[in-house]
């Protein structure tokens, strides 16, 4: 992100940055040729303290990510607690922003941000798991999770599709691609994406949704463009060949604070916006568990 963003999000209040926003996602969405209910904002909530994310919620924003499993089931609980105390799902807008995103998830329910086994829950807020995901924490997550963005291999896509076998549910997800090369990337190999991609197919309660990637940090958002440019032409090429379920297999989650833009001219329906929302000042984290001995080199992002 650039330091005149950075200098904004600092300045500007909650309301004045979520609607600045609002207003280029839209106008990036209809200059690549698409309305603005093409295109998912994902506030990313790691920066964001509780108040800011109750605001967001009063003004019917629905996507909500986040980077750490701990992180989230956090927000997620407090969500909850806010919206069964001030039952918000029943007059909470159907995409109150360029996120709500009726064309992409309109023809299924809202997942609950209770577990899937709890008797009630509250509709209007999706979340989303966009940090790197350990196989030891992914049974964590699917419970409140409408997306998995970060499936990067074979190992976790069997653990998720253990963990649904074993709920008797479908999780939803996104293949993961390192399209800029960087070895300090997560996401699996440009080339090895596609045989995983048929893995993954062959997965009765996994349905893969499109793929996911991160461009190289910069000041230039137009740095991000050939990463982007990349997973896209994948992106295309997979649906050609039906390796998946088609019709579904239309999800391109691309772009971040400082390249969101440049993203959704390159096709992206998924944009995931954290410190351009909530300002740059870091909420209070709280710590993931210590991972189990296979995964101790595993960061997480």
């Amino acid at each position: 992100m650039t330091s005149m963003t950075s200098q904004r999000t600092q300045g500007d209040s909650l309301e004045a940055r979520y609607a600045d926003v609002c207003r280029r996602v839209e106008q990036a969405a209809i200059k690549s040729g698409r309305t603005p209910n093409d295109v998912i904002l994902i506030a990313v909530t790691k920066n964001a303290d509780p108040e800011q994310i109750r605001t967001l919620i009063r003004m019917g924003h629905k996507d909500f990510g986040e980077n750490k499993v701990q992180q989230l089931l956090h927000r997620a609980a407090m969500v909850e607690e806010l919206l069964a105390r001030q039952r918000l799902h029943a007059n909470t807008r159907r995409g109150g922003s360029p996120g709500g995103g009726p064309m992409l998830f309109g023809d299924e329910r809202v997942v609950d941000v209770k577990p899937m086994n709890a008797a009630t829950g509250s509709a209007g807020v999706r979340w989303h798991m966009i940090g790197h995901l350990q196989r030891n924490k992914a049974r964590k997550i699917v419970e409140y999770v409408r997306l998995v963005h970060s499936v990067d291999s074979l190992r976790l896509a069997e653990e998720l599709q253990a963990i649904a076998l074993k709920r008797d549910c479908v999780i939803e997800i996104l293949l993961q691609v390192n399209c800029s090369g960087e070895a300090t990337k997560f996401g699996c190999p440009l080339p090895a994406a596609i045989p995983l991609a048929e893995q993954i197919d062959t997965m009765v309660n996994i349905r893969l949704r499109g793929l996911m990637t991160m461009a190289p940090e910069s000041d230039n958002p137009e740095d991000a463009r050939p990463t982007f440019v990349r997973c896209r032409e994948l992106f295309e090429e997979m649906r050609k060949l039906g390796l998946t379920d088609s019709p579904r297999f239309n999800l391109l989650s691309m772009g971040m604070s400082g390249d969101y833009e440049v993203a959704i001219s390159e096709g992206a329906n998924l944009v995931r916006v954290g410190s351009a929302i909530f300002g740059d000042a870091p909420a209070a984290e709280i710590p993931d568990e210590l991972p189990e001995p296979e995964d101790e080199t595993e960061g997480e992002i």
